[in-house]
């Protein structure tokens, strides 16, 4: 288990939140999503052998979010 915690700008809201939870979470591989909107920050726990950290940045990046 793999873990990773990635910079996200335009997170503002209970919408992001959601947005990006729910999206990340659906991913294979994927075992725990958790955005810190004050920090403006996406902890993400995965298999690597799952999902690659590029398919999760562009799973956030398609929900409208620019992944530093």
């Amino acid at each position: 288990m793999e873990q990773v915690t990635l910079n996200v700008k335009g997170m503002s809201c209970g919408h992001c939140v959601k947005a990006v939870e729910g999206s990340v979470g659906k991913l294979d591989g994927v075992n725990e999503v958790k955005v810190n909107l004050e920090d403006g920050t996406v902890a993400v726990a995965f298999n690597a052998d799952a999902v690659s950290i590029d398919k999760i940045k562009e799973t956030i990046d398609d929900q409208g979010y620019d992944v530093e």
